[in-house]
């Protein structure tokens, strides 16, 4: 009741003040801290069997700028996109007898199947490694928390560096600068590669805002990415209904070869 009243005394007023009550700024206004508002070009992303990968492009907005900070390059936006998370195992490979066999391996606690990030400059020139660590910010600041019995530091250390290596190597992780530019005084934008691998389920877009090296806000959007088609339905099948794909595919499997051997047979 009290937010009606409000509302009809806010409608009043602008009745009988005219323009002078128009020109008065919003409540957020009035604060003049900086905030962002950010949009994809797509909210969803179909994977077909013939995909080689897409430029994800996020429009966005830094409200409340100051006008000489932005000239001078004090603002900074980073922009990341996060794939569905999930367990993820390292294994360690030793050679036993001459054969080479995983001897040991670690799990890392719900890590991003995917990441990537573009940003305006260098991560090192933006803000601090401690704020960037704490955000989350970053290949190399990304949480890796491992789960079970630790054998020790160093053996977590070289896990560590093995599994950004193997996301890095695989293109599942990926990091530019120069990533986002503004494109007028308050208006940036940023380009994301999305890899030809990349997964299936709900992406997260997340945009970051500093001044002068100091985090001032987050804004995020999710982006589905889901298959289509022939792969879709293949998918589909092996998950819903193991039991029958495997017996299809071992069926298959024969039939392909027993049609090779009679093709080629020598008579």
């Amino acid at each position: 009741m009290q937010s009606l009243l409000f509302a009809v005394l806010i409608f009043a007023g602008s009745l009988l003040c005219g323009p002078a009550f128009a020109q008065v700024p919003l409540a957020a206004d009035m604060t003049g801290k900086e905030d962002l508002e950010i949009g994809t070009s797509t909210s969803e992303i179909a994977i077909t069997s013939d995909f080689r990968g897409a430029d994800l492009t996020i429009f966005g907005s830094v409200i409340n700028s100051d006008a000489l900070l932005l000239a001078i390059g004090q603002y900074d936006v980073v922009v990341t996109l996060e794939g569905p998370r999930d367990d993820a195992t390292v294994r360690r490979k030793e050679r036993l007898f001459g054969i080479w066999v995983n001897r040991t391996s670690m799990t890392f606690e719900r890590m991003p199947t995917s990441y990537s990030l573009a940003s305006t400059r260098a991560l090192a020139d933006i803000t601090k490694p401690q704020t960037l660590t704490e955000l989350g910010i970053g290949i190399d600041h990304l949480a890796l928390t491992p789960t079970g019995y630790l054998s020790g530091a160093a053996n977590l250390t070289e896990f560590r560096q093995a599994f950004r290596r193997l996301k890095q190597a695989g293109g599942y992780y990926q990091g530019q600068d120069a990533g986002v530019r503004f494109v007028s005084s308050s208006l940036f934008k940023a380009t994301l590669r999305l890899p030809a691998s990349i997964p299936d389920g709900v992406h997260i877009v997340r945009a970051y805002l500093f001044k002068t090296g100091e985090f001032i806000a987050e804004r995020d959007l999710p982006l589905r990415v889901i298959k289509t088609g022939l792969e879709d339905s293949i998918s589909r099948a092996a998950h819903e209904s193991p039991l029958s794909y495997g017996l299809f595919a071992v069926l298959l499997a024969v039939i392909t070869g027993w049609g090779a051997s009679l093709i080629f047979r020598r008579d």
